[in-house]
């Protein structure tokens, strides 16, 4: 069946409604997985506050926040808090990634905001999770990475621990809870109820060591450091070409023949001590040795012909640019372009998701702070006297 064209679908998640009281990446980006669907997003600031991902106007603020409106709320102010109660009760989802404590003392947690809407889903998001000996402490992306294993398994073997390139944890735990809101958000159409989502940055480090978690829970078997080869099979990892590094995944035998046969290598092949899977695991230094004196003698693009024509899994080691300049990345449409008031036209990540009847859309950049603060409320039902005292009072701005 032939899938739809891009944009002759529609917004799954319009009929939703989101609260975003998060900051920093990891409730954002949560957040972002319901807005590119079309959830319509309200962004709540505080007034002397900034969100801490850089400038208003840079790349990293501009990509999480797109796609939503904003108002400014002193959730310190108890005219504030009623605001929120109001926009909450016609709310479906709110987000939040305060320190446990936090929303307790201003009156805005899970049970305060059910008590004005019992069909919400209310999704915290923390460094440690709601309860244990670690709820109230700061935590953030690099604690997790080291707490919940992924440092010590990052790196060349014996360099010490290295964090991950990208911010896992906080990906990680956004991309969860908005599973978890979604999941709710189906349960509450049975039930007519919302729930309690929560998520965090230690637990899904801890779900993302997949393998290397499970292996120590179901044999006690504690894995370390690799380096660019991969924990058990070879070859799998970075070799060196004439002209830069090829990413080679032939761990199979099959795929190892092939492999052997594209790069004109019988003697890899042949040779008992890398003849078998487990034999160039136990011999991998010397395999790796034997295998780069052949990889270099050639560039990546004619290896990455060679490879592919044979069936072997292959790929060059790719700088940001490059990425972007790839054809089969560009074929995935994953670069938006979307007009800023005052930055122009810009460049964000779009979903990696293709649905066949919906596309997921970036309607809008990322609001200024406050721009919506008005029209919101009047739409909460707040006439424009009322709106006037709040601002006076500082509640709202």
């Amino acid at each position: 069946m032939r899938a739809a064209e891009p944009g002759a679908g529609h917004s799954p998640l319009a009929r939703f409604t989101v609260l975003d009281l998060s900051r920093v990446r990891a409730g954002p980006t949560c957040v972002k997985q319901l807005s590119d669907w079309g959830a319509a997003v309200i962004k709540v600031e505080g007034p002397a506050e900034d969100d801490m991902t850089g400038e208003r106007h840079g790349s990293d603020f501009q990509n999480l926040h797109r796609n939503k409106r904003s108002i400014v709320l002193d959730l310190k102010h108890p005219d504030g808090v009623a605001v929120l109660k109001r926009l909450a009760a016609g709310a479906d989802v709110v987000v939040e990634n305060f320190r446990p404590d936090v929303k307790h003392r201003l009156g805005i947690a899970y049970e305060d905001l059910r008590a004005v809407n019992p069909r919400l889903v209310y999704a915290s998001i923390s460094g440690f999770g709601q309860d244990g000996p670690y709820a109230t402490r700061p935590g953030f992306d690099l604690i997790a990475q080291a707490m919940g294993g992924m440092m010590s398994i990052t790196g060349l073997p014996g360099h010490g621990p290295l964090r991950a390139g990208i911010p896992l944890a906080d990906l990680a735990s956004g991309l969860f809870a908005a599973i978890g809101i979604l999941v709710a958000l189906l349960d509450r159409e049975v039930t007519g109820e919302g729930q309690w989502v929560q998520a965090s940055l230690l637990a899904s480090q801890v779900a993302l060591l997949d393998f290397q978690g499970a292996a120590w829970l179901t044999e006690g078997k504690v894995y370390r450091q690799t380096g660019n080869d991969h924990p058990y099979t070879t070859p799998m990892g970075v070799y060196p070409a004439s002209d830069g590094d090829i990413l080679i995944g032939a761990s199979g035998q099959g795929q190892y023949r092939k492999l052997c046969d594209a790069i004109d290598a019988p003697e890899l092949r042949d040779d008992p001590a890398y003849a078998t899977a487990d034999a160039r695991l136990a011999h991998r230094a010397a395999f790796n040795a034997a295998l780069s004196a052949v990889t270099r003698q050639r560039p990546v693009a004619e290896w990455v012909a060679r490879l592919n024509a044979a069936g072997v899994a292959c790929g060059p080691i790719n700088a940001i640019d490059q990425v972007f300049a790839d054809p089969q990345v560009q074929a995935t449409r994953i670069a938006k372009r979307v007009a800023h008031p005052r930055l122009g036209e810009i460049g964000l990540l779009g979903s990696p998701l293709v649905l066949s009847r919906s596309e997921a859309r970036i309607d809008a950049a990322a609001p200024e702070k406050g721009e919506h603060t008005d029209s919101l409320l009047r739409e909460a039902g707040y006439a424009d006297a009322a709106i006037q005292r709040l601002r006076a009072e500082g509640a709202v701005a």
